[in-house]
């Protein structure tokens, strides 16, 4: 975390960790960077700011009052994310500040500063909120504390801290940050909150529209939404209204100062986005380009234009949302939705396993498991409950071997345009996030690729879906399941509007102010022969000392690349080595294949070793290729015997890992030859779908298939 001083207010920053993301990871922080994104907050004074920026953090901090004075002292010594809160704990428990500098070596003005917000917070501590004081409520929020921590040591609720503000005029002003350096003056509404009296946020000639952006950046949320909220304002622009953005992380081109014509610099949060429509008065706010933080605020605010908080809410509770796909006769994994560790007991010995659990309201996959056992359940139930909070967790029957399908609409609530159907490279199991994927599909059948439209068309029609909506499917055994509806943007709209030449967010945003599709002009057919879009994660394995690089239901990407090409496996090479994961040309393969994976061994080793790669491994695959009649060489697994595959791979004798493991006991057994993979840069694919895939990207990359491809021309002739 970092601040800076001017003469009329401070700027604290403060990094945003995903280290839930990565269990086993090292939280401790050194020179090598681990977080995923920033926060932002601005104040008048340092307390202020920090508050501020904590409170973009959304969870915040674990709760440091269980830990003990050793663990207080440990975590104070250490940089990690708990630090901060430690320090706060410390602070409460009435350390001396010189002792906490000593510990941590932070400087003593931020420990007194810090001081301040602790005593403010123990003068009201156990208080009733009809005995505080008008004054000593305006103190508490000068110095930043949002009414939802207010009204938790108050013993009340949020609300009514509100209420009880407005009713004594406690209300925020908002001034302006000087975009100019006093060199000249500046126009540019660039404005943050504080509770003073003058308010220096002016007017606007025409109607105002407020984009919700997508807070700090982080794992399954970031830039992809960073880029629907600058398209949205954009489009506000040419449409003849006043654009007015909120959001608060400074890595985004959203929160520059000259990408809407108001950009409001606050958290997104209930109570500092009510206080920006309080202001504004707009004819509405768009809250489906900011990802999952935005929609959480959709029963809070409004109006809301586009997508109606009921649609939102309808697909995220399950019960009534299995009650919708049976009303529209559509098929779906059976599931069920627990509110408690009973219900979720009961629905688990109804569905047996394997299980998926993940929570309900959440974004990248947070807290998501596929539990094949008890001890896999009951360690995913306790972490989906912790991150579910007041929302229900939901358990559905895992498909393995499915294919999955992502599906992009507009939908203007009468009518539908698809704009990009989207088939996984990994097989089901994989988060959409960390799953490579191609457009046009490959092995989508025209039957099951018609039954995807018309299920997509009938539930965004159902729901009253106006603008982006995106639907998960998966073809399991010939058969269309949904998965999931998303009615917002996703965040594969950039890579879909870039793929197919189609401005998704710009139209969605029209659609949002009322224009049909009709209005907007003819667009591109579904089909585009002849070239191959392909999407591939990258991923921050070198940064974390990993546990294991497997690859689930839980996103773990921090960002993506894409490759294009007039074959598939010219896409797929190019997009695998922007990625980082670029394919050998010769040398040696190892392959551990599960047994559910070891009937296609011939289809994959064979075109290998035609290309002359030369084949090694585990014994129950060796087996399966000598019955195959394909020549391999045996190799120990850790603990079988030396030198094994973790040696093979030390020594330089392997350039390309494939290992599909199967169940609890293949993915423990197996995780060392992963990781030694990472270690020595060698290339590790996890699934059979993605393993056939790079075998024709590694085809087309020998025969020289490599060439550059005009995006701006390519759609200037489609």
């Amino acid at each position: 975390a970092c601040f800076e001083p001017t003469l009329d207010y401070v700027v604290v920053k403060f990094p945003r960790w995903n280290f839930e993301k990565f269990h086993g990871a090292s939280r401790n922080l050194g020179t090598a960077m681990k977080s995923v994104g920033e926060a932002m907050g601005i104040g008048r004074t340092f307390a202020e700011a920090l508050l501020k920026a904590i409170s973009s953090l959304e969870g915040g901090y674990p709760d440091a009052r269980q830990w003990t004075d050793q663990e207080i002292r440990e975590r104070l010594a250490i940089p990690t994310p708990d630090r901060m809160p430690a320090l706060f704990e410390a602070l409460r428990r009435g350390w001396d500040p010189s002792d906490v500098h000593r510990l941590t070596g932070i400087d003593r003005w931020f420990m007194y500063e810090m001081n301040t917000i602790i005593g403010c917070e123990e003068q009201l501590d156990g208080r009733f909120l009809e005995d505080v004081s008008p004054v000593e409520l305006r103190r508490a929020k000068r110095l930043g504390m949002p009414d939802s921590f207010l009204a938790r040591i108050l013993g009340t609720d949020e609300g009514a801290v509100r209420a009880r503000r407005e009713a004594d005029g406690i209300m925020p002003v908002f001034k302006r940050v000087d975009t100019c350096a006093a060199e000249f003056e500046s126009f540019t509404p660039y404005l943050y909150s504080t509770f003073e009296e003058e308010c220096e946020s002016g007017g606007a000639d025409n109607e105002r529209v407020i984009i919700l952006g997508n807070g700090p950046n982080r794992i399954g949320q970031g830039i992809e939404f960073d880029y629907c909220c600058c398209h949205a304002s954009f489009a506000v622009q040419d449409a003849g209204f006043t654009s007015v953005m909120v959001n608060n992380n400074p890595e985004t081109v959203s929160t520059d100062y000259d990408t809407s014509d108001k950009l409001y610099f606050e958290p997104i949060t209930a109570e500092h986005v009510q206080n920006v429509l309080g202001h504004e008065k707009p004819k509405g706010v768009i809250l489906q380009f900011g990802g999952q933080t935005p929609l959480k605020l959709s029963h809070k605010i409004g109006p809301i234009l586009g997508t109606p908080a009921d649609a939102i809410d309808l697909c995220e509770d399950r019960e009534r949302f299995n009650a919708l796909m049976n009303e529209l006769n559509i098929r779906q994994p059976q599931g069920a939705m627990a509110h408690d560790r009973t219900e979720a007991i009961a629905a688990k010995e109804e569905l047996g396993f394997p299980l998926l659990v993940r929570p309900s309201y959440v974004l990248g996959g947070r807290a998501m498991a596929i539990c094949y056992d008890e001890d896999d359940f009951k360690a995913a139930l306790d972490e989906a409950l912790e991150v579910s909070e007041d929302h229900p967790v939901l358990l559905d029957r895992f498909l393995g071997g499915a294919v999955e399908y992502d599906v992009d609409i507009l939908c203007d609530g009468e009518s539908v345009y698809v704009a990009g159907i989207m088939e996984h490279i990994e097989e089901a199991g994989v988060h959409s996030g960390d799953s490579a994927c191609v457009i046009p599909p490959v092995v989508l059948s025209p039957a099951n690729q018609k039954e995807m439209i018309d299920v997509a068309t009938r539930s965004a029609l159902r729901l009253g879906v106006v603008g982006l909506m995106n639907v998960q499917f998966a073809v399991y055994k010939d058969e269309v399941y949904v998965i999931e509806i998303n009615p917002r943007a996703s965040r594969t709209v950039p890579y879909v509007s870039k793929a197919r030449g189609v401005p998704l967010a710009r139209l969605a945003t029209f659609l949002c102010l009322g224009k049909k599709l009709s209005e907007l002009g003819p667009l591109p057919p579904l089909a585009l022969a002849g070239t191959y879009f392909i999407k591939a994660p990258v991923f921050p394995w070198g940064r974390f000392d990993m546990n294991d690089v497997l690859l689930g239901p839980e996103m773990h990407s921090t960002g993506e690349v894409m490759g294009i090409g007039r074959s598939f496996g010219e896409a797929y090479a190019k997009a695998l080595s922007a990625a980082g994961q670029a394919l050998p040309d010769e040398g040696g393969v190892f392959i551990s294949l599960c047994d559910r994976d070891k009937h296609l061994v011939a289809e994959l080793a064979g075109p290998l070793d035609s290309m002359g790669f030369k084949l090694w491994a585990t014994r129950g695959t060796a087996a399966a290729l000598e019955k195959a009649g394909i020549p391999c060489e045996v190799a120990f697994k850790v603990k079988e015997g030396r030198p094994d595959i973790v040696d093979h791979v030390r020594n330089g004798a392997i350039q390309l890992m494939i290992n599909t493991p199967s169940g609890k006991k293949s993915v423990y057994d197996e995780r060392a030859m992963r990781l030694a993979g990472l270690r020595f840069g060698v290339p590790c694919i996890t699934t059979m779908r993605a393993a056939m895939a790079a075998v024709t990207a590694i085809r087309s990359q020998r025969e020289g298939e490599l060439t550059v491809v005009n995006l701006q021309q390519l759609h200037s002739l489609t």
